[in-house]
């Protein structure tokens, strides 16, 4: 497996208050979910056929500070720590509270589009980050991604490793439809929903960079 473990760093900008914060968030709230059991998945997952129904709205929020095990919060948060940051310290802190919300409210719409009826709870911050990972292919498409593979740390262009994660995304979403599921899985459209809305706001943002950094 590849990881993401860095990039190259904006010069200038805004401390990214919220970038760290929501890490720190995601994690308080595993622990908790660790504690409680099922209890808070329960009631604050979201389902797209309630979402659908008219109920349980607030999930759509909640939900996105949910997650399904170690793994999926530990690669959830790594993908947050190495791409929010340079997005953040770019279009400012509340631009970015608001464009992270936002970004996970398209990813539960493109979600709940395909699966308007399924009775299956959705948890993630994925959807969200997957818009921070759009705006980021627009907005840094020449950073260099750190990767770690076992003992080898190399770099690649931001634009070479999105364009293959999306691509990825993209298959397995579409290869999804074919599929009727009947128990969890990964919520691809979500990833695919985040993903082209922040690749639109990142081409506004890019548009009317305010000169405080650097660009690349």
């Amino acid at each position: 497996m590849i990881f993401p473990v860095g990039d190259d760093q904006v010069k200038g900008g805004y401390f990214p208050l919220f970038s760290y914060s929501f890490i720190v968030l995601n994690i308080l709230v595993f622990v908790l979910q660790f504690q409680s059991g099922d209890m808070l998945l329960g009631s604050f997952a979201s389902v797209p056929a309630e979402i659908t129904s008219g109920e349980a709205w607030y999930t759509l929020i909640t939900s996105m500070f949910l997650h399904g095990g170690f793994a999926h919060i530990f690669g959830n948060m790594l993908f947050l720590w190495v791409f929010a940051d340079n997005i953040e310290a770019t279009i400012g802190n509340f631009r970015f509270l608001l464009f992270y919300l936002v970004g996970g409210l398209m990813a539960h719409a493109g979600h709940i589009y395909f699966n308007p009826g399924s009775m299956i709870p959705t948890v993630g911050a994925s959807g969200a980050i997957s818009a921070v990972m759009g705006a980021y292919l627009v907005m840094f498409p020449k950073s260099r991604i750190k990767l770690w593979f076992f003992f080898l740390i190399f770099r690649v262009p931001a634009f070479l490793f999105l364009g293959i994660w999306i691509w990825m995304q993209w298959s397995s979403g579409w290869a999804s439809l074919k599929v009727e599921q009947s128990g969890g899985g990964t919520a691809w459209w979500a990833h695919i929903g985040g993903f082209i809305f922040g690749v639109v706001a990142g081409i506004y943002y890019r548009l009317n960079a305010d000169g405080k950094e650097e660009l690349v």
